[in-house]
């Protein structure tokens, strides 16, 4: 099964094809332009590299959030109208999940990604990964950092990742101390994305376009404002 898979959730966007369970291509862009600008290029870049067509993808796979608002929509939008054209199946992937992902193989098993939510807050959560699948240990949300931190388990080590740790790493450090470890990786998840997404379909559990919703945990601003 071959999967294009998006991710548009934070500046840091990426496109990839993913064959079964190994990436066959990505291409990984942090800029100041719009996703809007770049992502359909993205897109054409990465199949006729791989001298594939839309027409050679059997599913998609998307990250509907959390993230940027404006992000999600161009993501969801974009994957919705390949969707609908070729009636092949959806994927979404929580952007959290995808990014705890990268550590999945670690030791030990306890990851907690952080993304930036802006105004003082992190989406976060902490998933616990056994026979390479991940449960949620804390829910995915919105959070207060200092909130989050004290969900944490203080006696045992815990993998950190993601551009939401500025936010709160003396926090974690004064609640995890030596147990708490921060190994460096990619931003870029569209990769795991696809792997995660290829696995949601090939179970027969994709959805229609018309079915794909974004995964918001708090109000927009402009719904704020209103």
């Amino acid at each position: 099964m071959r999967v294009l898979a998006l991710d548009t959730t934070m500046p840091s966007g990426s496109v990839a094809v993913v064959e079964n369970e190994r990436p066959l291509g990505e291409i990984a862009v942090e800029s100041a332009t719009t996703h809007s600008s770049r992502l359909l290029s993205s897109i054409r870049h990465v199949l006729d590299a791989l001298k594939l067509d839309i027409r050679d993808i059997d599913g998609f796979a998307v990250t509907p959030g959390p993230g940027s608002f404006t992000g999600i929509r161009i993501g969801m939008s974009t994957v919705k109208s390949f969707a609908f054209a070729s009636q092949k199946p959806i994927a979404p992937v929580s952007s959290l999940l995808a990014l705890a992902w990268k550590l999945r193989d670690s030791q030990p098993r306890l990851i907690a990604p952080l993304l930036d939510a802006k105004k003082g807050e992190i989406y976060a959560a902490l998933f616990e990964f056994r026979s390479g699948k991940g449960t949620e240990a804390v829910r995915q949300g919105a959070y207060d950092p200092a909130r989050f931190v004290s969900l944490i388990p203080a006696d045992r080590v815990v993998l950190f990742i993601g551009n939401g740790l500025f936010l709160c790493r003396d926090l974690i450090a004064a609640r995890c101390g030596d147990k708490a470890r921060f190994p460096e990786r990619s931003p870029f998840i569209a990769a795991e994305v696809g792997i995660i997404g290829r696995n949601v379909l090939a179970a027969g559990k994709g959805i229609s376009s018309e079915k794909l919703e974004p995964l918001y945990f708090r109000k927009s601003q402009a719904e704020d404002s209103r």
